[in-house]
C-alpha cells in the first residue's frame, strides 16, 4: 500500500517535471518568436511557421498561447516586470553617483538577460508602442533618481535632456549588443552615469 508521504512526493515530482517541460516549451516558443521577429513584422509570421521554427506541434502551441500576439504580449510583459523590479533601487537612491550607479548596473543586466528581445527592439521589426512603454516606464524612474540634480531648473529643459539621455543609452545598448555584450554590466553603468552627471551641468543656467 502506497504511503500519503509517497504520494506526495510522487505527485510532486510529476509536477516539477510538468513544470519543466512547460519552461523548456515556452523558452522555444520565445525563441522562435524572437528569431522570426529578427527578419520580419509579427503580421507575416504564421503560426506554422513558428511552430516548425520551435519544432513543436500547433496543438502545443495553443496550449500556451491564443495567438501569436497573445504570446508577444506575454514575453513583452514579462520583460517589463523584469526592468520595473530592476529599477526599484533607483526610487530609493539617496541621489549618490556610486548608489546610482549601481541600480544603472542592475538596469543593463536585466536587458542583457533579455537579449533576445533587446535585438528584436532595436531592429526594423521591432514594437514601438512597447519601446514606448519602456522608456516611459525609465524616465519616471531616471527623473526621481536625479531629481536633487535637476532642483529648480526648468521642466522643459529637463524634458528635452531625458529625450536626449534616452535615445543616447539606446545607442549604448545597440553599441554593446554589436560587441557581444563583452563589456560588464557595471562599467557599461559607470560610461553612462558618468554621461548623465557630467550632461546636467549643461542644464545649468536654464533655471525656471
Amino acid at each position: 500500500e502506497t504511503t500519503p508521504s509517497v504520494e506526495y512526493e510522487e505527485a510532486f515530482m510529476k509536477s516539477s517535471s510538468m513544470d519543466h517541460r512547460t519552461r523548456v516549451t515556452r523558452m522555444l516558443i520565445r525563441k522562435a518568436l524572437t528569431d522570426l521577429l529578427s527578419r520580419k513584422p509579427i503580421q507575416s509570421i504564421t503560426v506554422k511557421e513558428l511552430c516548425a521554427q520551435a519544432g513543436i506541434n500547433r496543438g502545443t502551441f495553443y496550449t500556451h498561447y491564443e495567438d501569436i500576439y497573445q504570446l508577444l504580449r506575454q514575453i513583452e510583459d514579462d520583460m517589463l516586470a523584469d526592468l520595473t523590479r530592476a529599477l526599484e533601487p533607483l526610487s530609493q537612491t539617496a541621489g549618490t553617483e556610486k548608489y546610482l550607479m549601481d541600480a544603472s548596473a542592475g538596469i543593463f543586466q536585466c536587458l542583457k538577460e533579455n537579449l533576445d528581445l533587446c535585438v528584436v527592439m532595436l531592429g526594423d521589426f521591432s514594437d514601438r508602442d512597447f519601446v514606448s512603454r519602456l522608456l516611459a516606464i525609465g524616465k519616471e524612474a531616471c527623473l526621481n533618481a536625479y531629481a536633487p540634480y535637476f532642483e529648480g531648473m526648468n521642466p522643459s529643459y529637463i524634458e528635452y535632456f531625458y529625450a536626449f539621455v534616452s535615445q543616447g543609452c539606446i545607442g549604448l545598448l545597440r553599441h554593446w549588443l554589436d560587441e557581444g555584450m563583452t563589456m560588464p554590466a557595471q562599467d557599461l553603468a559607470r560610461m553612462a552615469e558618468g554621461i548623465i552627471v557630467n550632461g546636467v551641468g549643461s542644464l545649468h543656467g536654464q533655471r525656471e
